[in-house]
């Protein structure tokens, strides 16, 4: 099996997701900040449907509406049935805003299109106290399933996993309200059920990788743990993208059929899907290893503080009396070793007017420059000799 090499990407993929957020959010911000529905901000969402005897695109009736404040006109089911959901917002507080809305567009639609060709099927109200409620519930849910992420990721692996892939997780919301608010697309609570679906999504593409890389951390002990990082991604790449592939047909098949917000609810699956399978592979895997690095050299670092140093203790010379005398003593032992040394000649005869020692039962060293010193029986001889000159 030919291992990739997804690691050595790593920093063009913190790159390119780091590129893609921030462009979404600053076109966010230039088009006026997100498009919030009727569950996010107070207004109605009133139902109509327009007789088939006389017809009405969705322009014309954008256009014979045009005296309200800045309706939002979707198309419900196919085209050809002129359904149609009308959205608009409230300003300040009315609590006949419903009612007041409610004829204005009957009013509207009926000199367009006749008196008795429009129909009013449903109608929504939603207050600013509901909607801000709502909002804040939705945000508290968002972040308790992060926690709760981040706590089953730490409990079944390590804090290093926990931290990777919760930052894997944070990424995904980030990039798909990006994608959202770039697009204007309304934000409902559809979009919140979206954006919690691919939360849970991409946690579970991601605890499969992880999963893969302690197991092959036992099994490979002694190689780097780049390489099994790199090595348990390719062993896990076909699940990644077969898994990933068979949700993107069926989500994608409630997109083509589906209409209002479940179609919008689909199509942010479906880029849910793609960036959190990138986001398992390029973010949280590198990340980890980032983590991992980090908390090496931290252990590192304390475990070299907490060895002690050796000071070197420097011993004060010895005073010039105790020197020589232990000069002298020094001097003393090499004078008794010289005269141990010395040869030691024993049992002399002399044989030619020669002195000749007999080899001794000890053995001694005899230097052949040495030279007999005196001996009692020669010298008496020598006297002798003398005496009878």
């Amino acid at each position: 099996m030919k291992v990739i090499q997804f690691l050595r990407y790593r920093y063009l993929a913190y790159s390119i997701s780091f590129v893609a957020i921030v462009a979404c959010l600053a076109l966010t911000w230039l088009q006026g900040g997100f498009n919030l529905g009727l569950d996010f901000q107070a207004g109605a969402r009133i139902q109509v449907k327009i007789d088939l005897s006389v017809k009405a695109p969705i322009e014309t009736v954008r256009s014979a509406l045009g005296t309200l404040d800045n309706p939002q006109i979707q198309t419900i089911g196919n085209a050809s049935n002129q359904e149609y959901a009308i959205k608009v917002k409230q300003i300040g507080e009315s609590k006949t805003f419903s009612t007041e809305v409610e004829g204005k567009i009957r009013t509207a639609l009926g000199q367009r299109f006749g008196e008795g060709k429009v129909q009013i099927l449903q109608t929504e109200y939603v207050g600013p106290r509901f909607s801000s409620d709502l909002a804040s519930q939705a945000l508290f849910l968002t972040l308790f399933a992060l926690l709760l992420i981040m706590l089953y990721a730490w409990f079944r692996f390590k804090l290093a996993y926990a931290l990777a892939a919760i930052a894997a997780t944070i990424h995904d919301p980030l990039f798909m309200i990006g994608f959202i608010g770039a697009t204007q697309m309304e934000v409902s609570t559809a979009t919140v059920a979206a954006v919690l679906t691919i939360i849970g999504y991409s946690i579970n593409d991601t605890i499969v990788v992880f999963d893969r890389i302690r197991e092959n951390v036992r099994l490979m002990r002694e190689t780097p743990f780049p390489v099994i990082i790199n090595t348990s991604i390719t062993q896990s790449l076909s699940r990644t993208i077969i898994t990933s592939l068979t949700t993107i047909i069926a989500i994608l098949a409630v997109y083509i059929f589906g209409s209002g917000d479940v179609r919008y609810f689909a199509l942010n699956v479906i880029v849910g899907i793609v960036v959190g399978t990138y986001s398992s592979i390029f973010i949280a895997s590198p990340i980890l290893l980032e983590l991992k690095n980090l908390g090496e050299k931290w252990r590192l670092r304390r475990e070299k503080g907490k060895i002690p140093v050796k000071k070197e203790v420097k011993q004060a010379p010895a005073p010039q009396e105790e020197a020589s005398e232990e000069t002298g003593a020094s001097q003393d032992r090499e004078s008794e070793e010289r005269r141990d040394t010395k040869p030691s000649v024993t049992n002399l005869e002399l044989v030619e007017g020669e002195a000749v020692s007999k080899p001794s039962s000890v053995p001694t060293s005899v230097s052949v420059s040495s030279k007999v010193a005196f001996t009692p029986r020669l010298s008496r001889e020598k006297r002798k000799r003398k005496g009878k000159k």
